[in-house]
């Protein structure tokens, strides 16, 4: 991998926003088109996530439909890299997962801005996605 990939991927509880924030390009569980949104990731004990505040999301249908996406990373490093998601179904990992992103949101120097205390684990467990990625062989889409 790319020096200013792994530096890119490499975010910590300190990071800001702005380091965290990707874009991701899944295929529409319903139409089959291309769709691009604006996500953050996080990384938890070496390994890369995407999640959000408990909701409903379309990107998370999309990946549940068609795991293989996009991942662009657009700062730190600009590339789209080809990547695969699994959903996260075991309780005890996905816990242990969103107690370290609930971790880091509520972290003192919360970098997003996002008002704190975020909703507590429980909620998270019930409604939010959670989806490991993989990033797949020779990483370019």
């Amino acid at each position: 991998m790319r020096p200013d990939i792994s530096r890119a991927l490499a975010i910590t509880p300190t990071s800001s926003a702005y380091e965290r924030t990707i874009d991701i390009t899944t295929i529409g569980a319903r139409t089959g088109r291309p769709r691009r949104i604006e996500i953050w990731f996080y990384r938890v004990d070496e390994e890369i996530y995407l999640t959000t505040t408990p909701a409903r999301r379309s990107w998370y249908a999309n990946l549940l439909h068609q795991p293989q996406f996009t991942f662009h990373l657009k700062h730190g490093a600009h590339a789209d890299l080809a990547a695969f998601a699994r959903p996260v179904g075991d309780r005890e990992h996905r816990a242990r997962v969103l107690t370290s992103v609930i971790d880091d949101l509520n972290h003192p120097r919360n970098p997003a801005g996002i008002p704190q205390p975020v909703p507590p684990l429980d909620d998270w467990m019930t409604g939010s996605p959670l989806m490991h990625i993989t990033f797949l062989e020779g990483h370019p889409a």
